[in-house]
């Protein structure tokens, strides 16, 4: 008669808790009956919030509106944009450092091009195209091998939310949301939320110096964590590049309204971009901006001129910047290859 190993029942239990998990809810999202289920789901709260932004849109006053715009002075204008250019440049060394826990040898001006470069493009056209399309051809023009911008990648967009994390769990204690379309909740509620989110920031620093640098294995997966003094390099950025972009908007805002308020404008809007899928966040940052700031002493068409310029100063005014570089970089690209092809 063969022993049974005294380990043998624990690891059935495991197997069948395993199982058990499996078919909870990996199990129902496999349902022929799920994929039909979350798309409802989507396309509800889409439109949803395309109701509003239409129902919004006719409310508009859109004379007082171009009245407001060409009435913003163009020192709140210049400062608004220098901010924005602080802002992109902030988020290109979110690159610096995916170069330096990678160790690739393209130089460090050349990796903050490519970075501000690709960030335009994801602003105005969404992650596939900036984030992975632009950047990775950037990348893989200058010999970069798949693997490397993978990692540059990934820890660009770590880099970019662990920052707003952080700010998210702050901004409670500084400010509290008006009510929404008579909807509000209590104060606690706020910072109960904004705390559990920058408990997560907290806890990948908290991470990252256990680990001293060694890789986290999940599920036969490993993921390269930075040693503390990178992680805490990654939050001071991100969270320093998340306030530039609050400052621009405040500045054309002219100081009518809280700084908080401009801030968490700012990081409401872009998770709703997120979530609703809309490059640029077209119409959702306005929508957020015009319930969260207009009252008081600012109206309606005149948080929605400040909303519009600043969409010009960090979007579009970039956007063409970048495209243009991007331009130039591809007829160098060109150049230098057919000349090493004649001369080869």
């Amino acid at each position: 008669m063969a022993a049974h190993s005294p380990h043998a029942r624990p690891a059935l239990a495991d197997g069948q808790r395993d199982a058990a998990h499996a078919r909870g809810w990996r199990g129902l999202t496999q349902r022929p009956w799920w994929p039909w289920v979350s798309r409802g789901f989507a396309v509800a709260f889409f439109l949803l919030v395309a109701g509003l932004l239409l129902r919004q849109a006719r409310t508009v006053q859109w004379p007082e509106v171009l009245q407001a715009l060409r009435a913003l002075p163009p020192g709140a204008l210049a400062v608004a944009g220098a901010l924005a250019l602080l802002s992109h440049c902030a988020y290109g060394t979110f690159d610096l450092i995916g170069r330096h826990c990678t160790g690739h040898r393209l130089g460090r001006g050349t990796t903050l091009g490519v970075a501000m470069t690709s960030y335009a493009f994801t602003l105005n056209l969404g992650s596939l195209i900036g984030g992975v399309g632009v950047r990775y051809r950037l990348y893989a023009r200058r010999k970069v091998d798949t693997g490397t911008i993978g990692q540059v990648v990934a820890t660009s967009v770590l880099t970019n939310w662990v920052g707003y994390l952080l700010l998210a769990a702050v901004l409670p204690w500084v400010w509290q949301p008006p009510p929404l379309a008579g909807w509000t909740t209590a104060l606690w509620h706020w910072q109960a939320g904004g705390a559990a989110l920058g408990a997560v920031a907290l806890a990948y620093i908290g991470l990252c110096a256990v680990r001293s640098g060694r890789a986290l294995t999940l599920r036969g997966h490993a993921f390269p964590l930075p040693r503390w003094p990178v992680a805490l390099w990654q939050v001071a950025v991100s969270a320093a590049n998340w306030m530039l972009m609050g400052a621009a908007l405040w500045t054309v805002l002219q100081g009518h309204v809280s700084y908080p308020a401009a801030l968490a404008t700012v990081q409401l809007g872009a998770v709703a971009g997120l979530v609703l899928r809309v490059p640029a966040g077209l119409g959702v940052l306005e929508a957020v901006g015009v319930a969260l700031l207009a009252g008081g002493t600012l109206g309606q068409d005149e948080v929605l001129a400040a909303l519009l310029a600043y969409r010009a100063l960090y979007y579009l005014v970039p956007l063409v910047l970048a495209s243009v570089a991007l331009g130039l970089a591809e007829l160098r690209l060109r150049h230098v290859t057919s000349a090493h092809g004649g001369h080869g």
